[in-house]
């Protein structure tokens, strides 16, 4: 099924842009970062949009929703990772499983079968784990309060798929549509931010913060490969959810060879878990 690779494909690239985000924000602050994010993105989708104007006029209103949400997620995501290790962070992402797989069942209707289910579960162990090894988390700064912008993160980004799910399986927008549109509202919403708490930016960034260009380019091209997968109709928001956590692998990765972070091994036993999971879900 070529949906299944596509979301692969978007879960190895969400895990490199972590660490490129982790990366931009060692340079730049959170909102500089996140705005010429949004914007630099915006601007490489417009080539590939097609008819921008050709969908009905309430999925304006319906796109507005989806950014809006984003622009919250993000903005918990971006803070939490710049005190949080990327392997951790990673780990932590994978709870958006849960939620996912309740709003696919309960607003979608979804039955997903036992060994879904059973994936699900290996999901959950894998997070039982890192809850269990708490005290090792201590040491890393990594507050409380970091860990539930980091959650709060993965519920709104749930929100967020469910959202594209419902739009792409209308038939009446294209992934063009959605992603130029849904960047477009995402970069006038940040700019909003900018300027109501008056937070100095500097175009200068873009040129001395590279790891910004290169994430907004992986971006793009990642998030085409998620709407085209999500206007399937064999497609289900359960199994996406549980395929696209592959990107802890890239986490755990990048984590220890790039970052030389400590303690990822018991995270690497969640991402085995997941792992596990993920081949359960789609066979």
């Amino acid at each position: 099924m070529a949906w299944i690779w596509l979301v692969l494909f978007y879960g190895t690239g969400k895990g490199v842009r972590d660490a490129f985000k982790k990366k931009a924000l060692t340079k730049s602050g959170t909102m500089e970062v996140l705005f010429f994010y949004t914007a630099l993105s915006f601007l490489l989708t417009i080539p590939f949009a097609g008819n921008i104007f050709g969908m009905p006029k309430i999925y304006y209103l319906y796109i507005f929703g989806k950014s809006f949400v984003i622009f919250l997620a993000w903005i918990c995501s971006f803070r939490a990772l710049t005190t949080m290790p990327i392997s951790l962070y990673g780990v932590i992402d994978m709870s958006g499983v849960l939620f996912s797989t309740l709003l696919g069942v309960v607003l979608l209707g979804e039955r997903p079968g036992l060994l879904r289910w059973f994936g699900l579960a290996l999901v959950l162990a894998g997070l039982l784990i890192l809850a269990l090894s708490r005290g090792k988390i201590r040491g890393t700064g990594v507050s409380g309060r970091i860990m539930l912008l980091a959650v709060l993160s993965c519920l709104l980004n749930a929100v967020s798929g469910t959202l594209d799910k419902v739009l792409m399986k209308t038939g009446e927008i294209t992934s063009g549509q959605l992603q130029v549109w849904y960047m477009f509202f995402l970069t006038l919403l940040y700019l909003a931010y900018i300027l109501v708490s008056k937070t100095k930016i500097d175009v200068r960034t873009l040129k001395t913060n590279g790891w910004i260009v290169a994430m907004s380019v992986l971006f793009v091209v990642s998030d085409r490969a998620l709407f085209i997968a999500n206007s399937y109709a064999d497609s289900s928001v359960t199994a996406m959810t549980l395929i696209k956590q592959s990107s802890v692998i890239m986490s755990l990765l990048l984590g220890k060879l790039w970052f030389k972070e400590k303690g990822v091994f018991r995270r690497a036993l969640c991402a085995l878990l997941i792992a596990a999971g993920i081949v359960l879900s789609v066979i």
